[in-house]
């Protein structure tokens, strides 16, 4: 029973380390998204002045003319790489994040396994039926588990491609 006792003891504290290292690459995805944020920000403005400044320079209709397409031509690509960027961040972030939990899933699933092992070893006699109905129900919840897991990676993936091609329509568009 001790041994038990010992096994989940040992395994919350794996999860608590890694639920730290999640929580460690969230922040960091964050701090790359503000960055991003902060320099998109910064060049915006720059180039609002910049074009104010040319704005007021103009003398003509078609020199405001050339003067507003070579600001807003631009503009569709840069928004795209932003995009891009973002998207960048998220999958990398998400795909760490996945690959993390998705381990110490297989690690929690392994260690309750072993547990549930250990205490059938050292169930009373007459109940048998009772733990393999456990082990059963077990079984079958770490199937629905697996299958939840494959359908959200696959529906991700799906969202993913989705977001590239319409980025890249955009920029062909533009």
């Amino acid at each position: 029973m001790n041994n038990t006792v010992e096994q989940f003891t040992a395994t919350q504290k794996a999860n608590l380390q890694s639920i730290e290292g999640m929580s460690t690459q969230a922040f960091a995805g964050v701090e790359k998204l503000v960055e991003l944020n902060m320099a998109a920000s910064k060049a915006a403005i720059s180039e609002s002045f910049s074009h104010m400044q040319a704005l007021m320079g103009v003398k003509d209709a078609k020199e405001l003319m050339a003067v507003q397409a070579g600001f807003f031509k631009p503009m569709a690509q840069k928004s795209a790489a932003y995009f891009q960027h973002v998207q960048g961040i998220a999958t990398g972030g998400s795909a760490d994040f996945t690959k993390t939990m998705e381990a110490k899933m297989a690690e929690a699933q392994k260690a309750f396994g072993a547990a549930v092992e250990q205490l059938a070893k050292n169930a009373p006699a007459g109940s048998e039926a009772a733990v393999a109905a456990f082990k059963n129900a077990l079984t079958s919840s770490q199937t629905a588990v697996e299958t939840a897991q494959a359908t959200i990676k696959k529906a991700t993936e799906a969202a993913q491609a989705n977001f590239t091609a319409a980025a890249k329509k955009a920029t062909q568009a533009a």
